[in-house]
């Protein structure tokens, strides 16, 4: 008897589970119906900013795979058909074709919600005027990018100061934007320790943008045509041809959440090692929507990386599929730039380490990507944390020019394995002159840290 699979949202994991369920079960044992609201599949979201900048050219570029590759793969894609509402109980969901209006119900055997993240908009005064852009979609890249090249003015506000914010700020530099940053902590990028985020802020003023810190935004300003003129804040305005929101985003789990379906602290769904929703044997959910368990403090978290929603995909669809796969947890590694500044962190800040409960130790070194003696060194800084006693990695954080920001996938790898800073200067990483001192910095650093440790006992 053939099974139907329904999935809820056509990108990274969405498309992932249904074309590995696919390929592991075939069309003559499984149906496979996803619905997406929008109008593109299986693309890179981290590459908006990018294209948005002119660094990647065109938009299809950032497509993995068209809907009608999708297609001749024997799964049925409904593009611009928007999920209502899942009934539990009777195995359906109730769908709208965005185009006519019609709506309809479709059960399925094995259901995988893949509904991602949705951009934090916050109910402020002007905040759907025209030329106020968010960045989560192709069609968001789009409309910005149009909004870019028909504006008169050159002047950007962007509201927010994480990955996105700091990322869109280069975007709008590279079109030759004045850029203000307005963010409501005390450094940029708050995934990283306030002394790590003052090295970005320095680097930042030093490309020309603005950074306004402990910024409270209460209010976008229009002209008498409802065009965005200003964002304004409880200490100014600030003028704008342009506004772009990189505040965050939050699980989108408001039909998870109307079904019943359990949700974590953060509102993601949560989930077992194999994807499959607490509760309920037939019913999966991946990516930028669920939550994950932090394999350094051992609780959950919400993380919306593409790398994961990948993985998520893959397992979920070799589960469906008959096989057997499970995703143990990440350790919250990301990286991003800014012009030429490299940025990177994995596992816990300083108040991260705090709130579990761990006693730690921190480090700061200063190196260089290269032998100091090597054409053009550039220059980083890395700081790392360490468990007091045990010398257990905790985290590390990098902040430099080019050959810094992938340096933290040693970490992350040294953090998976749960391996102490003094086990790590043993490691035998490649060497030579181009490339690194002959102690990489991250070793560097898990050496001062080794000596911290003995000497806090």
């Amino acid at each position: 008897m053939i099974e139907r699979l329904v999935v809820i949202g056509a990108d990274a994991t969405g498309m992932s589970a249904a074309s590995q369920a696919c390929r592991m079960a075939g069309p003559r044992d499984l149906e496979i119906v996803v619905f997406e609201r929008g109008c593109f599949t299986s693309y890179s979201a981290c590459g908006i900013p990018y294209w948005v900048g002119g660094l990647v050219s065109e938009r299809d570029s950032l497509i993995a795979r068209t809907p009608e590759e999708h297609r001749a793969r024997d799964i049925d894609l409904r593009l611009r058909t928007e999920v209502l509402e899942i009934d539990v109980a009777g195995r359906r969901v109730r769908s709208r074709d965005l185009g006519s209006g019609a709506e309809s119900w479709t059960g399925y055997d094995q259901l995988v919600i893949a509904t991602g993240a949705r951009p934090i908009r916050p109910p402020l005064p002007g905040i759907d005027a025209e030329g106020v852009h968010g960045v989560q979609t192709l069609d968001d890249g789009q409309a910005l990018i149009d909004t870019l090249v028909t504006t008169e003015g050159k002047r950007a506000v962007v509201v927010g100061a994480g990955y996105i914010g700091v990322e869109m700020a280069e975007a709008l530099i590279n079109r030759g934007y004045q850029v203000t940053v307005l963010h409501r902590g005390a450094e940029p990028m708050s995934t990283l320790d306030p002394d790590m985020g003052a090295l970005v802020r320095t680097a930042m003023c030093g490309l020309g943008i603005e950074i306004v810190s402990d910024a409270e935004v209460t209010e976008i300003r229009t002209d008498d045509s409802g065009r965005v003129r200003a964002v304004a804040t409880a200490d100014g305005e600030y003028p704008a041809d342009v506004v772009v929101l990189g505040i965050g985003v939050r699980p989108e789990t408001a039909l998870a959440r109307a079904a019943g379906l359990p949700l974590g602290e953060y509102g993601g769904l949560v989930t077992d090692l194999s994807m499959r929703v607490h509760g309920h044997e037939n019913i999966w959910a991946g990516g930028d929507c669920v939550e994950v368990l932090d394999l350094v403090s051992g609780r959950l978290r919400h993380i919306a990386l593409g790398t994961h929603a990948n993985k998520h995909g893959q397992i979920i669809g070799a589960n469906i599929g008959g096989g057997y796969a499970t995703f143990p947890g990440v350790v919250g590694t990301a990286v991003s730039k800014v012009c030429d500044l490299e940025v990177a962190r994995t596992g816990l800040r300083e108040k991260d380490a705090h709130a579990a409960g761990l006693q730690y130790v921190t480090v700061t070194i200063e190196s260089t990507s290269r032998a100091g003696y090597y054409p053009e060194p550039a220059p980083m800084t890395v700081k790392m944390l360490a468990e007091r006693r045990t010398g257990r990695l905790l985290g590390t954080q990098i902040v430099g020019r080019e050959g810094a920001g992938k340096r933290v996938d040693i970490a992350a790898v040294a953090l998976t394995a749960r391996m102490t800073v003094e086990q790590m200067t043993a490691l035998d990483l490649g060497y030579a002159p181009p490339f690194s001192p002959v102690w990489d910095p991250v070793l560097v650093a898990a050496r001062k840290a080794m000596t911290e440790v003995r000497r806090r006992g």
